[in-house]
C-alpha cells in the first residue's frame, strides 16, 4: 500500500510545532537559566562522587587483597609446611586482624572471618575463634556447605574450651536435618563422638545407627558398625 502524500498544509504545521515546542523549550531554559545551571551543577558533582566512591572502593579493594593474600600465605606457612614456626602463624593473626578492623567495606572482608578464626583456634583463643566463626555465620545460609563447616569448626572451638554442651547443641540442628546435606554425615559423626565425651552413650549408639543406614559409603562406616556391635554384647 503506497504511503499517504503529505500535503503541504500538513507540513507547515508540523513545522509549525516543531517551532512551537522549540520556542517554549528556549524559553523555559531563558527563565529558569540559574535553576538549570544549579541542577547542571549538581548532577556533576554527584557524577564527580559517584566516579570517586568507585575509585576509593577499587583502591581499598586492592589494598585488602594484597594484605589478605599475605595473610593467607602466612597461614599456610605457619600451620601446614613441615617448617611451620608460630612467628609465620603470629604474622597471619596480625594481618587478618588487620582486614578486620582496616577494611571492613571491602569484598574480603568476609572471607578472611573463617581463616582468621582458625588462626585463633591454632593459638587457643576458643572464644575469640567463636565470636569470628558466629559472625560468619551471620553473612552465609546456616544449612549451606560454608555454614555447616563453619558449624563444625565452631563446635570444635567449644569442645577445646570444654564446653561439649554447647558444642553438641551446635551441631545438633544439622543433624536434624535432611541427609542430602553437605558434610551432615560429618555432623554426625562428631556428634555421637561428643555424646561419649560427655557420657551420654546411649545417644551416641543411637546416633551411631542412623549413621551405618543413611551412609554406607563412608569411610567411618566399619567403625561405627564396630562400637555398635562391641555395646550389643
Amino acid at each position: 500500500m503506497a504511503r499517504k502524500k503529505l500535503t503541504r498544509k500538513e507540513l507547515l504545521k508540523r513545522s509549525d510545532e516543531f517551532i512551537s515546542i522549540s520556542s517554549r523549550i528556549a524559553n523555559f531554559a531563558g527563565t529558569h537559566r540559574k535553576i538549570l545551571q544549579h541542577a547542571g551543577i549538581g548532577i556533576a558533582l554527584i557524577a564527580i562522587l559517584c566516579f570517586a566512591a568507585r575509585a576509593w572502593m577499587k583502591s581499598m579493594n586492592d589494598e585488602a587483597q594484597t594484605v589478605y593474600n599475605s595473610a593467607a600465605q602466612a597461614l599456610l606457612d605457619g600451620s601446614m609446611k613441615p617448617d611451620a614456626n608460630a612467628e609465620d602463624l603470629r604474622k597471619a593473626g596480625e594481618l587478618f586482624s588487620d582486614i578486620m578492623k582496616n577494611y571492613s567495606m571491602s569484598d574480603v572482608f568476609r572471607l578472611a572471618l573463617p581463616p582468621s578464626a582458625y588462626v585463633k583456634f591454632l593459638e587457643k583463643d576458643y572464644p575469640g575463634a567463636i565470636r569470628q566463626y558466629t559472625e560468619f555465620l551471620q553473612e552465609v545460609p546456616g544449612n549451606g556447605p560454608y555454614g555447616v563447616l563453619t558449624k563444625l569448626a565452631t563446635a570444635a572451638c567449644y569442645e577445646q574450651n570444654d564446653n561439649l554442651k554447647t558444642a553438641i547443641e551446635t551441631l545438633q540442628p544439622v543433624v536434624d536435618s535432611s541427609p542430602d546435606k553437605p558434610f551432615r554425615d560429618t555432623a554426625m559423626w562428631n556428634l555421637a563422638r561428643l555424646y561419649r565425651l560427655d557420657n551420654q552413650t546411649g545417644k551416641e549408639k543411637k546416633i551411631l545407627e542412623e549413621f551405618v543406614k543413611q551412609y554406607p559409603d563412608s569411610p567411618f562406616h566399619a567403625m561405627a558398625e564396630a562400637f555398635i556391635k562391641s555395646t550389643a554384647n
